[in-house]
């Protein structure tokens, strides 16, 4: 690597902590909202400063479109994105998301934002190699300036509103698009009751990642059981209901989608047969944990736990590119559902 050839910035550290006495920061370095940088936001989406968006939880803020534009431009997003972040900001305040719960909780859960829609490539959304890590702005800096909205509109403040024991990366950032043009199946917005060209943004609450290997299967149910069986942590059967209840979302690459599609699976018999293999047996959980599951059991009859309620209960979203590793995000239980609201670009 070679040393930028520019010139140093004597003011860049004085205004980084000008900036921390007027934001609270993720953590990294946020970029000036100026003025300038925030009306060239509104005027290129045809939004109004004072326009009101939507009353966010947990703090019940009414988010402006100014609001919007501040944090996107803190985050370092292009103007382009503004659309993708008022979506997420409508969906996020929908009551049935609980996300008074999810970012107020001990637990470790965060939003997760999927793109679906000709947005996608319009805004360079990226949904394949590495797509739920670095490398792509658009993925970055969404997700990172929806934490910021929530945090510095909605509220969330880490250690006073926000009282995560340990967090993870999501709530940083983790946005990234379907693979819709690798995927053998609807995409999950068409699964949704969305037009096929409609661009939707969905989110998802998620209590972290478990990646899910499989390179040796050679058949779509030699992968189901073992997705099935990569979904059984007793760790997440607690009081929070993260086995046995919410939308465990499955995330598949496009060869394990290409094998299930070879092997005559459509996406619902995908589901039913990680479903009808991914059961934890109450024997397996310490007495306490145990007591309270079969107190709680969806149930009564079984001694057995399920990864859901149903298997249409079940987000198989096609993601990723090549490679055989899988993922499965835990979502968060409770009353938690996952929302999807249009992403509506203003002309």
């Amino acid at each position: 690597m070679n040393i930028w050839p520019g010139h140093h910035d004597d003011q860049w550290e004085s205004i980084q902590t000008t900036l921390l006495t007027h934001y609270r920061s993720d953590g990294l370095p946020l970029v000036p909202p100026t003025a300038t940088r925030v009306a060239a936001m509104l005027e290129q989406n045809h939004f109004e400063a004072r326009e009101e968006i939507a009353l966010l939880p947990p703090g019940f803020e009414n988010v402006t479109a100014q609001d919007i534009a501040i944090c996107a431009v803190l985050a370092g997003c292009k103007n382009t994105y503004f659309p993708v972040l008022v979506a997420g900001v409508q969906a996020l305040s929908d009551m049935a998301f609980n996300l008074v719960g999810i970012a107020t909780t001990t637990g470790s859960a965060a939003p997760l934002y999927i793109i679906n829609g000709p947005i996608v490539e319009t805004i360079e959304l990226n949904g394949q190699n590495n797509a739920l890590g670095s490398g792509h702005r658009a993925n970055a800096t969404i997700g990172r300036a929806m934490s910021l909205i929530l945090q510095n509109v909605g509220g969330a403040i880490p250690g006073e509103v926000d009282m995560a024991t340990l967090g993870q990366p999501a709530k940083y950032t983790c946005c990234f698009a379907e693979n819709e043009t690798q995927s053998p199946w609807s995409s999950l917005h068409e699964e949704r009751g969305f037009a096929k060209n409609a661009s939707v943004l969905t989110v998802v609450g998620i209590a972290g990642t478990v990646e899910v290997n499989d390179s040796d299967s050679q058949e779509a149910s030699g992968l189901a059981t073992t997705f099935a069986q990569s979904m059984l942590i007793a760790g997440v059967s607690g009081g929070a209901g993260l086995l046995g209840g919410g939308e465990p979302l499955c995330l598949l690459p496009p060869e394990w989608a290409a094998m299930f599609d070879r092997d005559g699976y459509s996406k619902s018999q995908v589901k039913q047969a990680i479903w009808e293999q991914a059961i934890l047996s109450v024997d397996k959980l310490p007495p306490a944990l145990r007591q309270h599951r079969m107190g709680a059991a969806l149930d009564p009859k079984s001694s057995i736990i399920r990864v859901a309620e149903k298997a249409e209960d079940l987000m198989l979203v096609v993601v990723g590119g090549v490679g055989r590793k899988a993922a499965y995000a835990p979502t968060w239980g409770g009353t938690t559902q996952a929302i999807s609201r249009p992403i509506l670009v203003r002309q």
